[in-house]
C-alpha cells in the first residue's frame, strides 16, 4: 500500500516497495577493492626507524676510519715505524697467532709501550669527552653545551690541580684521588651553572653565560693554586693543563678504563631519555619517564666521565661540542644515534689531533688542548652564527 508523505510543503506518493527488493546484508556491496593507505605509514615508519637507529653504513664507516687514523698513529712519529711491521705486531700480539712481525726488540719496545699506550688514552679521552658533551647538550637542550664552556672541565682542573700539587695523589689499586677530586670540582661547577641559568631550563645564552662563569672563577682558583706551589710542581701542572696525552706504560689507560665502561654504559642506556627530554619534562612524564630522576644520572655521569678525562690529560677543549655537532649533521638529530657515535667520532678526532701534536713541530711535541682551541674556538663561533640566523 503507497503512502504519502510531505516534501516541500507538498504531499507526494511514497515510491513503493516490495519485500522481495529490500536490501539484505548479503547484498551490501564489500569495500575490498577500496585502495589499501597503509604503505604511507609503513613508509613513514621506516624513515623514523632509522632516523632513531645508528645505520650500518655509518657505523662500518665510523670503524673504518677510527681503524686507519690508528695504524696512522701507530706508524708516525720521530721513529718511523713500517705499517707491514706494526700489522705483524698487531696479529703476532694476538694469542694462538704466530706472525712474525720483521719489528727489532727496540722498535716493538716504541710501540707497546709508547705508541700504543698513548694512541688508546687518547682514545678513551677523545670519546669520553664526546659523550659527555652530548649527554650535556641533550639533559639541556642547549646545542652549546660542552664540558669546556659549562665550567666543568675549569671545575675538574681546579680538584686536579689540588690533589697533584699538594701531594694528595694517592691510589688504591685501580682507584686515584686525583679523578676523585677532580669529579667534586666537575660537580660544583656544573650545579653552579645550572643554578645561575635557573636549572638549565632558559635560554641557551644564560646557561652558556653560567658556565663562562664558573670557567672564569674556577681558573682564577687554579691559578691562586699554581702559585702557592714550587717552581718544579707549578712547570709540571701548567704543562698538564695545557693539555696532554704524555703516558710511558698503561697505567693511565687502567686508571680511566673503569670510569669509560661504566659512565659510558649508564649514558649508553640513558640515550633514549635524552630524546624524551627534547619534547619537554611534561610530555616525559605523561611517556612514563622521571625527568628529575633521568636528568640527575645523566649529569652525575657525565660529570664523572669528564672529571676522569681531566685527571689524566689535561683541560682539552671543544670536543664534546665539536664531535656530536658534527655527527648530528651528518648522520641524525637522535641521541640513540648521536651518543655512541660521539664515542667513536671523539676517539677518532683525538687520535688524529695527537698525530698532529707530536709531527707538526718535531722533535718538540704541541700541546694537544692547543690544537683542539684552534679547532673549536672558530666552530663555536661558526655555531653561534648559525643559531643568530635561524632565530632571526
Amino acid at each position: 500500500m503507497a503512502e504519502a508523505y510531505v516534501s516541500g510543503g507538498s504531499v507526494e506518493a511514497a515510491p513503493k516497495t516490495s519485500a522481495t527488493s529490500t536490501p539484505t546484508a548479503t547484498n551490501v556491496p564489500v569495500t575490498t577493492n577500496v585502495p589499501v593507505t597503509t604503505n604511507v605509514p609503513v613508509t613513514t615508519n621506516v624513515a623514523v626507524r632509522q632516523a632513531f637507529e645508528i645505520s650500518t653504513k655509518a657505523a662500518v664507516v665510523g670503524v673504518l676510519v677510527l681503524v686507519a687514523v690508528g695504524l696512522f698513529s701507530a706508524t708516525s712519529g720521530a721513529a718511523g715505524l713500517p705499517v707491514g711491521g706494526v700489522l705483524g705486531a698487531f696479529f703476532d700480539w694476538i694469542p694462538l697467532v704466530g706472525i712474525d712481525s720483521s719489528l727489532s726488540a727496540a722498535q716493538e719496545n716504541i710501540l707497546f709501550e709508547i705508541r700504543l699506550p698513548r694512541l688508546v688514552l687518547g682514545m678513551l679521552v677523545g670519546g669520553s669527552l664526546g659523550v659527555a658533551g652530548a649527554s650535556y647538550q641533550g639533559v639541556f637542550r642547549n646545542p652549546l653545551a660542552d664540558p669546556y664552556l659549562l665550567g666543568v672541565s675549569a671545575g675538574a682542573g681546579f680538584g686536579a690541580v689540588l690533589a697533584l700539587g699538594f701531594g694528595l695523589d694517592l691510589s688504591w689499586g685501580p682507584f686515584d684521588t686525583v679523578p676523585a677530586a677532580a669529579f667534586v670540582g666537575a660537580l660544583l661547577a656544573v650545579t653552579a651553572s645550572m643554578a645561575i641559568a635557573r636549572g638549565g631550563a632558559s635560554a641557551p645564552a644564560t646557561l652558556l653565560l653560567g658556565g663562562v662563569a664558573m670557567a672564569a672563577l674556577f681558573s682564577s682558583a687554579q691559578t691562586y693554586a699554581i702559585q702557592q706551589l714550587d717552581e718544579a710542581r707549578a712547570r709540571e701542572v701548567l704543562s698538564w693543563l695545557f693539555g696532554q696525552l704524555n703516558t710511558t706504560g698503561w697505567q693511565q689507560v687502567g686508571l680511566l678504563l673503569p670510569y669509560v665502561a661504566v659512565c659510558g654504559a649508564v649514558l649508553f642506556v640513558h640515550r633514549r631519555h635524552l630524546d624524551v627530554l627534547r619534547v619537554g619534562d611534561d610530555e616525559a612524564r605523561a611517556l612514563g619517564l622521571n625527568p628529575a630522576r633521568s636528568r640527575l644520572v645523566i649529569i652525575v655521569a657525565a660529570s664523572l666521565l669528564t672529571a676522569a678525562a681531566v685527571s689524566v690529560s689535561g683541560l682539552i677543549a671543544f670536543v664534546g661540542l665539536v664531535v656530536p655537532h658534527v655527527v648530528r649533521l651528518l648522520v641524525s638529530h637522535s641521541y640513540r644515534v648521536i651518543v655512541p657515535l660521539s664515542a667513536l667520532a671523539g676517539a677518532t678526532f683525538l687520535a688524529f689531533v695527537d698525530i698532529g701534536a707530536r709531527t707538526l713541530l718535531a722533535p718538540s711535541e704541541l700541546p694537544v688542548g692547543v690544537i683542539t682551541a684552534f679547532v673549536g674556538a672558530p666552530f663555536f663561533g661558526l655555531v653561534l652564527w648559525r643559531n643568530r640566523w635561524s632565530t632571526t
